[in-house]
């Protein structure tokens, strides 16, 4: 039985790895941050299964920054794979606590990098890397050559992190890897991202129990892919040959209007009748054209995106409205 540790594990992509490596006959061992809090929604549903909880899915109190306990963590785990998901991941919260995006994004995974140099036998390693490296780019689609041209904290703090991740892979022979990911949603993406906003703001006020939704630019363009669908390249990644940096992407774009489109269509209901725009939500600096190019991904390990973008959005509407449904009955 293969063992893999996973940093984030209560993140969205954190989950999804976890039931996908769990369905592969994994041993999971999962790195939390120490919190007073033991609501982790997202694996709720594994950790009270008592065929799953404390005899293949385990979880460990360390937070980033903690060397000497993830160093004591992956000594008695002794695992195959590390999986590097943990950090703070919402682009626009970074300008608002840049020290703490760097500290973790960035040298949250250099600690993490040099505590692998002294395993033995040394596991592989993925480190979940972000569009936002490229920033402002000059050209697109962006790919694995792309120059990074980060325009914001957490791009910068993920620029950082992404190129030591290929120094200790060239310098000390290690099996490290980037998965460049493009935007990933899910409905267990964090309520505080637009897309999610959008659709817990259609399934509300589809049932009556809101009648605005208030955004900032609905111009902003992303290459939006399904977070399962990306998590199973996470893994794929880690079974190859050799050590390799792929951009993971569906090489579409669409506005955030497009969402509002998708969303508010799939419950019957016209968004122009219920979104305002606010400036506060307007960014200090934000990419307009994100896309990437993920041949390299199809080419190396046999990946593509299988979910629609139409569909997914419609997925996240549904599971709002069976959430809803399931408070109201409590």
């Amino acid at each position: 039985m293969k063992r893999a540790v996973i940093t984030g594990i209560t993140g969205q992509d954190g989950s999804y790895l976890t039931e996908l490596l769990l369905a592969k006959d994994y041993e999971v061992h999962g790195i939390v941050r120490r919190s007073s809090s033991l609501t982790r929604s997202r694996i709720d549903h594994l950790t009270r299964d008592s065929q799953v909880y404390g005899e293949r899915l385990h979880l460990h109190y360390a937070d980033l920054d903690d060397a000497t306990t993830i160093r004591r963590i992956l000594q008695k785990v002794t695992p195959q794979e590390v999986y590097h998901l943990a950090g703070q991941t919402h682009v626009a919260v970074s300008f608002e606590v840049p020290e703490s995006t760097c500290q973790f994004a960035a040298m949250g995974t250099l600690g993490l990098l040099e505590i692998l140099r002294d395993c033995d036998p040394i596991p592989k390693f993925l480190h979940i890397s972000s569009s936002e490296i490229f920033g402002s780019p000059k050209e697109s689609p962006q790919n694995e050559s792309t120059p990074h041209r980060p325009i914001t904290p957490y791009g910068v703090a993920k620029s950082f992190a992404t190129d030591m991740v290929r120094v200790y892979r060239d310098s000390f022979e290690l099996f490290a890897c980037n998965a460049i990911c493009f935007n990933h949603e899910s409905p267990r993406r964090g309520e505080s991202f637009v897309t999610r906003k959008i659709t817990n703001a259609a399934a509300r006020i589809k049932l009556g129990l809101d009648d605005r939704l208030r955004l900032g630019s609905l111009e902003a363009q992303r290459d939006w892919g399904y977070a399962p669908d990306f998590v199973e390249a996470f893994w794929q990644m880690l079974q190859a040959d050799e050590p390799l940096d792929l951009v993971l992407a569906t090489g579409q774009t669409h506005q955030v209007r497009d969402w509002l489109d998708i969303a508010f269509r799939h419950v019957g209901l016209d968004w122009n009748d219920y979104v305002e725009l606010d400036e506060r939500y307007l960014r200090k600096a934000d990419p307009q054209r994100l896309v990437g190019d993920s041949s390299l991904a199809h080419e190396r390990i046999g990946w593509k995106p299988r979910i629609s973008f139409s569909l997914m959005v419609q997925l996240m509407v549904d599971a709002e409205l069976q959430l809803l449904d399931d408070h109201r009955r409590q």
